[in-house]
């Protein structure tokens, strides 16, 4: 299976370089700038056990050919037209896995590739690039949920699920990937929203007097909203999620706080933005994700003004 990965970020990049150690055949669809960095130095991933180099296949688009088995995307949400635009000569052949949050870069990839090409992936990972440019795991966190969308990629899912065993980070393999990928944007979307409104981490959340019970508010606009679309969130899924969200003493929050507070894009649109559609659309209320949302996008106002 030949693989080309877009971009070498936190998902890109960790998953890529764990994959390449299993012996995997990886490519890395890279800028110029980034190219040229880890053809001279590697891939340098740091983790809390270790820090490891790979020296990876790496391509910029010019020089893409449509040879690609899996197209592995993890770009950020307001980056994923351009990643398409760079895989243009990659695109003729082989399916999509996207690792992105939300839903609406399904429906996109569906109309443009059509859905008997695009997988359905889940990535669980805090991860970030420093400023020397390595791939840094800032917890111990790493895990891929992949599954078939469309019996004719369905092999193909099953042989990447296959080719994860022996690198390095917990892998599930789902008959109901979409649904996973609910659960999941049920869960971030509350995350986001509650950290960036309240401007904290969960435990200082629910430490307030009312903490605790606008998480939960906030979880159930969510639950709702996706009930409403067929997609009830799992009753194992909604204990953990509610454990998360409410544990005391939590350091946690969504890395939509930690780019809000640089002054960088966010994710609020994709995440929060299309969730609040959806509710919407099927006259769900969601008072405080349309105050989180709201919230952002002043924030996002003041980085353009």
């Amino acid at each position: 299976m030949k693989i080309l990965i877009v971009g070498a970020g936190g998902v890109g990049g960790y998953f890529g370089a764990r994959l390449i150690n299993a012996g995997a055949d990886v490519t890395f669809l890279l800028r110029e700038a980034r190219h040229r960095k880890i053809q001279a130095e590697g891939l340098i991933v740091e983790t809390p056990k270790e820090t490891f180099t790979v020296r990876p296949r790496t391509v910029t688009r010019d020089q893409l050919k449509p040879e690609y088995d899996l197209i592995v995307l993890a770009p950020k949400a307001f980056d994923l037209d351009d990643a398409l635009a760079s895989v243009a000569g990659a695109s003729a052949h082989g399916a999509f896995l996207p690792f992105l949050n939300g839903m609406a870069h399904i429906k996109l990839l569906d109309e443009k590739f059509g859905r008997d090409r695009v997988m359905g992936g889940v990535a669980q990972i805090a991860g970030t690039i420093t400023e020397s440019g390595a791939v840094r795991q800032l917890t111990d966190l790493a895990a891929l949920t992949v599954g078939p969308r469309s019996q004719a990629h369905a092999a193909l899912a099953k042989a990447f699920y296959d080719l994860c065993e022996n690198a390095g980070f917990d892998r599930t393999y789902s008959e109901n990937i979409e649904q996973n990928l609910w659960d999941k944007w049920i869960y971030l979307a509350t995350l986001a929203a509650m950290t960036t409104l309240f401007g904290g981490p969960v435990g200082e959340i629910v430490a307030a007097p009312w903490g605790a019970e606008m998480m939960t508010k906030a979880f159930g606009e969510s639950c709702a909203i996706a009930q409403a679309h067929g997609f009830p969130m799992r009753e194992s899924a909604r204990e953990r999620s509610v454990g998360l969200l409410t544990k005391p003493g939590s350091g946690f929050a969504a890395s939509m706080l930690r780019d809000m507070r640089a002054g960088n894009r966010t994710e609020h649109d994709h995440i929060l933005g299309d969730m609040i559609a959806r509710g919407v659309e099927r006259n769900v209320a969601c008072d405080l994700l349309k105050a989180a949302h709201t919230h952002l996008c002043v924030e996002q106002g003041r980085r353009k003004a």
